[in-house]
């Protein structure tokens, strides 16, 4: 099994017992899937399901507690979607963007807090859901069908004349930018994710008394901003698809 060594002053360390490109997998029927990523992926579902139900389950008119957090994260998200998308038609995207948000949110927040490395599995080990490509790319793909939706329900085929403006000498370009948006967010995400996650692993093997705090705040932090710019960016081409070559943007 190949070694992922730390090394330092005092010799190499063992950062990760994982053999690249093994994972653990589950076979159903046909099918085979990473049983690492779904059982994360729960874990975030789970988490997301209680904190709905608990905010929900005895609404107050005056909020306090978990309603109250969840009525700001509501809010937040609100404003988000509102800002890139318009007044006038930013509703209906609130839940497809609040749910990208907070599930990013949740699983970037997870690698940083949970020692998912403590649970042993066979041939691979327990991360965040965003530190594996097939999330992200998921997560990704969905983005580029619902800006593909909102760009033919609120323009029809007139949407596809998008790929000849300004000029039809455009159109390999234009396509082309079809497919990069999907792979710049889904890159992105996953190379900060395990940016992130892998600085910490050395600094905390290397100075383990004194880095794990601050480390792990630092990854609630950057966890936050990239689940932000993945909704934001998210949020954007939905209002790019919606909007007309030369139409002004709806604030």
């Amino acid at each position: 099994m190949q070694m992922f060594d730390v090394v330092n002053a005092f010799g190499s360390l063992p950062f990760a017992e994982l053999e690249v490109g093994k994972h653990f997998y589950w076979n159903i029927g046909n099918l085979r899937i990473h049983g690492q990523v779904f059982m994360t992926s729960w874990f975030v579902i789970g988490v997301l399901l209680l904190l709905s139900i608990s905010a929900t389950r005895n609404i107050q008119t005056i909020p306090s507690g978990i309603q109250n957090f969840m009525e700001y994260a509501l809010e937040f998200i609100r404003d988000l979607v509102k800002n890139q998308i318009g007044e006038k038609e930013y509703r209906p995207w609130v839940p497809f963007v609040g749910t990208l948000f907070l599930f990013i949110l949740v699983s970037n927040w997870s690698g940083a807090l949970v020692p998912w490395r403590v649970f042993e599995i066979p041939n691979s080990e327990l991360a965040a859901p965003t530190n594996d490509i097939n999330t992200t790319v998921a997560l990704a793909l969905l983005t580029s069908l619902a800006y593909f939706y909102a760009g033919f329900s609120r323009r029809g085929l007139g949407y596809l004349l998008k790929y000849i403006q300004p000029t039809p000498i455009l159109l390999p370009i234009n396509i082309l930018e079809d497919f990069t948006k999907p792979l710049s967010l889904s890159f992105r995400l996953f190379g900060n994710v395990v940016a992130d996650e892998l600085v910490v692993g050395v600094l905390v093997l290397l100075v383990p008394l004194f880095v794990p705090i601050p480390m792990m705040v630092l990854g609630l932090f950057l966890g936050s901003i990239q689940a932000l710019i993945f909704a934001t960016l998210a949020a954007n081409y939905i209002a790019e698809a919606m909007e007309g070559h030369g139409e002004e943007h709806h604030e």
